[in-house]
């Protein structure tokens, strides 16, 4: 029997990133405010660390399926999975960090975390070469 591997796991992490950062937006220290007849419309009005976290949310949302491709063509072509676990846990740390420091408005910083991220999945595709 087949069971999931600790990247696909990691699959459904990416998937749920997204999530935590929109409840950072909607739910933090105004969250009574949020209005869920018009969300887009509430989200667009953000501003500071909230839009910085709806952004967050929306980036996770954008990457979210270069890395799900990544993992499972690195499966299915067989690729080590220990070094296919590795990579997709790393993702999934630099996109918690990432998600942190865009709420912090860290930058610089942040963007050279998405760049290690988007290493990770690049180096997911190379292994399934």
């Amino acid at each position: 029997m087949n069971h999931l591997s600790l990247a696909d796991w990691c699959i459904l992490a990416a998937a749920l990133i997204p999530l935590l950062f929109t409840g950072i937006a909607k739910f933090g220290a105004h969250g009574r405010d949020y209005n869920n007849h018009a969300p887009r419309k509430f989200q667009a009005g953000l501003n500071g660390w909230r839009a910085r976290a709806h952004w967050a949310h929306q980036n996770g949302i954008e990457v979210f399926p270069l890395f799900g491709i990544a993992v499972l063509l690195a499966e299915f072509r067989s690729a080590p999975q220990a070094w296919t676990n590795i990579l997709a846990l790393l993702f999934i740390g630099w996109r918690l960090l990432y998600g942190a420091l865009y709420i912090a408005d860290r930058a610089s910083l942040r963007s050279a975390v998405w760049t290690l991220g988007f290493l990770c999945c690049v180096a997911l595709f190379a292994i399934a070469a």
